[in-house]
């Protein structure tokens, strides 16, 4: 999976993606990832987030939200 490719096209769809991992969660063993989507194209009460314990996992719980929202990507 191409990450990289998946975020271009979400913000050539007008999307703001952020994906973060976080060095005091890591440190904690806790969900250290966090990825977040928003933007002009997604409804003011609608945000993509989830944190995680790794990217795979983020992009697992993301992705298909994304998806069933009418947003094309990569797989």
């Amino acid at each position: 999976m191409d990450v990289v490719a998946i975020m271009e096209a979400l913000a050539e769809q007008g999307v703001t993606v952020l994906v973060k991992a976080g060095a005091e969660r890591m440190a904690e063993r806790r969900k250290s990832w966090t990825f977040v989507a928003s933007g002009a194209p997604l409804r003011e009460d609608v945000l993509v987030r989830t944190d995680a314990a790794s990217m795979e996992q983020c992009l697992a719980a993301c992705l298909p939200r994304l998806r069933e929202l009418g947003f094309s990507f990569p797989e």
